[in-house]
């Protein structure tokens, strides 16, 4: 824990340096800031959540079924030198006991060794202790009633993530006063014909919808600056958040492009990129209307 305070504080003390235009401004921790910790570990989301963002936590099912938040389905990737019928094993072959043995941490290096698996019961623990946080849930696989459940009390500091409009809303309809979201990426032509489906039905459910933009080596965006203009127009008419998630996006312009294409949320591997690209973005254009 000193280690993430130590860490926290240093990126705080940056960022205290730039002017907040504002603050309410969300943008999601991918895999609950994992580049700056073990993904899905509750260090990860302390340190998403103290620089003022919104951690992700991908939830799973133990064998014994409880709730944890792990990305993979299976443990090839997060032990690399375990052995191959470790590696083909998920969660949902093992129980709690076995899962909180898991070193998620080890594999990124010496100073995240001995961190281990969240389970949904101590994010919500968490939730609870700090009503203003939030948290955003995306689903792998897990059963909604029980998700439901045992989130109530928190369940309007959520926001369910899912591809599947059909999770939206059977979450929906289980637990109205969480929040969704709707994230989808592939080309712009597939985009096109699923955003014509929802609007035919006034994206009912949907909170906040995410598109992925992936960034040429010329700078160029796929889908198009055109797409994403009228996606985001769309979507304000509905009253729906747009956000979406630049892959490998670490350069402010990458940021002021998609926020002046009319993007209002942002989705992120590189927090500290991003927060700080944000919030240059507001303090400039407060500063030039202030003119």
């Amino acid at each position: 824990m000193l280690r993430i305070l130590s860490h926290v504080s240093i990126v705080l003390l940056v960022l205290s340096c730039i002017v907040t235009a504002k603050d309410d401004f969300m943008i999601q921790c991918h895999r609950g800031a994992g580049n700056l910790s073990a993904e899905n570990s509750m260090e990860a989301f302390e340190i998403a959540w103290n620089l003022g963002t919104i951690p992700e936590a991908d939830i799973r099912v133990t064998k014994d079924g409880v709730i944890v938040s792990f990305h993979d389905s299976n443990f090839a990737r997060i032990f690399p030198d375990a052995s191959d019928d470790v590696k083909k094993k998920g969660i949902a072959d093992l129980t709690i006991d076995e899962v909180k043995r898991l070193d998620i941490g080890a594999w990124k290096g010496s100073d995240h060794v001995g961190q281990r698996v969240a389970t949904l019961k101590e994010i919500v623990d968490v939730l609870r202790e700090h009503p203003k946080r939030q948290m955003y849930i995306d689903i792998k696989k897990v059963d909604f009633e029980q998700l439901a459940k045992e989130t109530e009390g928190v369940r309007p500091q959520l926001i369910l993530a899912s591809t599947d409009y059909e999770e939206i809303k059977r979450w929906k309809k289980l637990a109205p006063d969480s929040k969704t979201l709707h994230w989808m990426g592939g080309t712009e032509q597939k985009l096109t014909e699923r955003l014509e489906k929802l609007e035919a039905v006034g994206f009912a459910g949907i909170d906040q919808l995410q598109i992925h933009v992936n960034i040429g080596k010329d700078g160029s965006f796929s889908p198009t600056d055109a797409f994403l203009r009228q996606t985001a127009a769309t979507l304000r008419k509905h009253g729906v958040l747009f956000q979406t998630l630049p892959w490998r996006g670490t350069e402010p312009s990458v940021y002021r492009r998609l926020l002046e294409l009319g993007c209002e949320s942002f989705a992120t591997d590189y927090p500290e990129a991003t927060v700080k690209a944000v919030r240059e973005f507001y303090s400039e254009t407060k500063n030039e209307a202030a003119r």
